[in-house]
């Protein structure tokens, strides 16, 4: 039971008025792709993010509205 607690709190993501946020890192993982993609779709405005001085996060829902616009329906049956 102590370890199902311990992996709970190691995991534990705060959410800010219901809004959870992304790092960096757990951003390039969901998305598959390397932290530099990341940082040009910031510079191109691709991907919507917070910058505060250094730290950079993300919201989960501006990340899933981004896979949304982007994914495309099977055509095919």
């Amino acid at each position: 039971m102590l370890n199902g607690i311990e992996s709970i709190v190691k995991h534990y993501k705060p959410h800010l008025n219901g809004e959870r946020f992304l790092s960096n890192n757990e951003v390039s993982k969901k998305l598959n792709v390397s932290l530099r993609t990341l940082q040009e779709w910031r510079d191109t405005g691709l991907i919507p993010f917070i910058q505060i001085k250094g730290k950079i996060i993300y919201r989960q829902s501006d990340i899933d509205k981004l896979l949304q616009k982007h994914y495309f329906e099977s055509w095919k049956e």
